[in-house]
C-alpha cells in the first residue's frame, strides 16, 4: 500500500527538516510526499529538495508551488495530486515519532482492512508543558475525537464523501470527521487504533492553536451544517469557549501550572 503524505508549507525553513527527515527515513518506503508551497520566499524548498537528494529518493517528492486560499485548499491540492491509496496530513511543524510508523500503520491496514488508522500524538508545548494525547473518541458535540496528524485515511473515503471544506479556516479537519460520521454507517467501527507508541510529534503554535476560539466557533458551524446542533452541542460549545477564556485569565495571572494540570487530566 502506498502512503501519500501531504505537507502544506510557507516559509517553513526553521522546522521543515525535521518533518522531511522523519518521512524519508521510514522503513516502509512505498510513499510519496506532496509539498504544497504557498510561494515561500525563504529556503524551505531548497531544504526539502536537498534532503531528498541526499537520500536518493527524489522520485518520492512532488512540489506544487502556487498561491492557495488557505490550509483546506492546500490539503485538497495534495489529495488531488496524490497517487497513494492512503492519505496522511503532516503539517510543516510536525514530524513522525520514529522510522517504523509507516510500517506499523500498513501492517494494521493489511491485517484488518480498516478504512482508517489512528493513534496518539506527543504534543510539544514549551508554554504549558508537553504531554501524550490519546484520541478522545468522544461525541462530536464535545470535541474532535481524533488527533488529525495521527490519522491515515484511505483515499476512497475522500472520493466517497468529498475533501476539505475550504470555507473552514481552522476546523476543516473536524468538519471532515463530522461529515464522515454522518455519511458512513458505523464510521468509527471502520477505524483501527495503533497502540504502543505515538504516531506523530505535534508542536504547539499552529493556526488552530493560535486561533482557538475561532476554531471552536467553526466547530459550531460544522455541527449546524450537518444538522447536529442540539442541546448537548450548545452546552459543550459554551463550556469550551468559557474554558479558553478562563485559560487566558489564568495565563495572565502567571498560573500556567494550573493549565498544565488540567491538560494532563484531560488527555490522561
Amino acid at each position: 500500500m502506498k502512503i501519500s503524505i501531504i505537507t502544506p508549507v510557507f516559509n517553513s525553513a526553521k522546522s521543515i527538516s525535521r518533518n522531511v527527515n522523519s518521512i524519508v527515513k521510514q522503513t516502509h518506503q512505498d510513499f510519496e510526499q506532496i509539498v504544497i508551497d504557498n510561494l515561500s520566499n525563504d529556503d524551505t524548498l531548497n531544504i526539502i529538495q536537498n534532503i531528498y537528494n541526499e537520500h536518493g529518493v527524489n522520485n518520492k517528492l512532488k512540489i506544487i508551488s502556487e498561491p492557495d486560499s488557505g490550509i483546506a485548499d492546500a490539503f485538497n491540492k495534495g489529495i488531488n495530486a496524490s497517487s497513494g491509496n492512503v492519505i496522511a496530513i503532516l503539517n510543516s511543524d510536525d514530524e513522525y515519532y520514529n522510522d517504523k510508523v509507516f510500517e506499523e500503520v500498513i501492517n494494521l491496514f493489511k491485517e484488518s482492512e480498516p478504512s482508517f488508522v489512528y493513534g496518539d500524538i506527543k504534543f510539544i508545548d514549551a508554554i504549558y508543558g508537553s504531554n501524550l494525547r490519546k484520541p478522545l473518541l468522544c461525541d462530536l458535540s464535545v470535541a474532535m475525537p481524533y488527533n488529525h496528524p495521527a490519522m491515515f485515511i484511505k483515499k476512497e473515503l475522500y472520493q466517497k464523501c468529498g475533501m476539505y471544506d475550504t470555507s473552514f479556516k481552522y476546523a476543516m479537519d473536524y468538519e471532515l470527521i463530522v461529515r464522515l460520521e454522518k455519511n458512513i454507517p458505523l464510521f468509527r467501527d471502520k477505524g483501527k487504533y495503533l497502540s504502543g507508541q505515538p504516531i506523530a510529534l505535534m508542536n504547539a503554535g499552529g493556526e488552530s492553536w493560535k486561533n482557538e476560539i475561532k476554531g471552536i466557533k467553526e466547530t459550531r458551524l460544522a455541527l449546524i451544517k450537518h444538522g447536529l446542533w442540539n442541546f448537548s452541542a450548545k452546552k459543550n460549545y459554551v463550556l469550551r469557549i468559557s474554558r479558553v477564556r478562563i485559560k487566558k485569565i489564568i495565563h495572565l495571572l502567571g498560573l500556567k501550572y494550573l493549565i498544565a494540570l488540567w491538560r494532563n487530566h484531560k488527555w490522561s
